[in-house]
């Protein structure tokens, strides 16, 4: 007889290749049920009233402690999202999507965005990750390297549309992530770094993305001093929105 035999048919390694199986099965099992936990159940892409679950059926609600006190469900019920301005091109579901009004605030296309909490990112501290540098202590621009501040913004057409009056940073990275730009009124919006580029040599910042015009549109933060994880969203998608819709030259073909 064999060592580790059990039966002429089985032996322990076959048993625990068999108990191997069984557990992996149920991993993937209780892994698929998981990820079933936000999005689910699905929607008819045609804004119909199909929904679909498929297998396994989406779990039942669980709570999630957060690190900020506060407590989730997951599966939970969902606010209906903000309706998109726009009209399918097509009767065929998943056509394109013509904005209605102004492409700029119609959140289709490139200005798409989701509705994230209306609540700052924070540091394990309990303190707002991005702020404004003249409230973060510690933080100061490197020697030898350009300050923005005082810089002049100047949008796609070439027309300036404001000066730099402070950086925003992530006291987290760290880095600067939002340049603050007065522009006329004294009104002072946001612009992401990643859509600004600074041009050292004649020292100012040129937007691409956005006509100088559009940006007393740029939407507004609740506060000078914070800004929330939807703000962020809003701010990067109306400046996304411009790279197809600030001028009309830009929706034609490029050949």
């Amino acid at each position: 007889m064999n060592t580790g035999a059990i039966t002429g048919y089985f032996d322990v390694a076959q048993i625990v290749l068999y108990v191997f199986w069984i557990f992996f099965a149920g991993l993937l099992l209780y892994l698929r049920r998981e990820d079933k936990r936000e999005g689910y159940p699905l929607e008819s892409a045609g804004g119909g009233a199909a929904r679909y679950e498929g297998f396994p059926r989406v779990p039942k609600p669980k709570t999630f402690a957060l690190a900020d006190g506060r407590t989730v469900l997951a599966p939970r019920a969902e606010a209906a999202p903000p309706p998109v301005d726009a009209t399918p091109t097509s009767a065929y579901r998943g056509s394109p999507l013509q904005p209605n009004g102004d492409p700029m605030t119609s959140r289709a296309g490139p200005g798409a965005y989701v509705e994230r909490g209306d609540h700052p990112e924070r540091l394990r501290t309990g303190e707002p990750m991005i702020v404004p540098m003249r409230g973060a202590t510690g933080f100061e621009i490197a020697a030898g390297d350009p300050d923005p501040r005082g810089m002049a913004v100047f949008g796609a057409d070439g027309a300036r549309a404001g000066v730099v009056s402070e950086l925003w940073v992530d006291r987290a990275e760290p880095q600067i992530r939002y340049f603050e730009v007065e522009i006329a009124g004294g009104r002072r919006v946001l612009l992401p770094v990643h859509f600004g580029r600074l041009d050292g040599r004649r020292g100012c910042i040129r937007v691409r993305s956005i006509l100088a015009s559009q940006f007393s549109a740029v939407p507004a933060t609740a506060s000078d001093g914070q800004i929330t994880l939807r703000e962020e969203d809003r701010i990067a998608a109306y400046y996304a929105s411009g790279t197809l819709y600030a001028t009309p030259d830009r929706l034609g073909p490029w050949l």
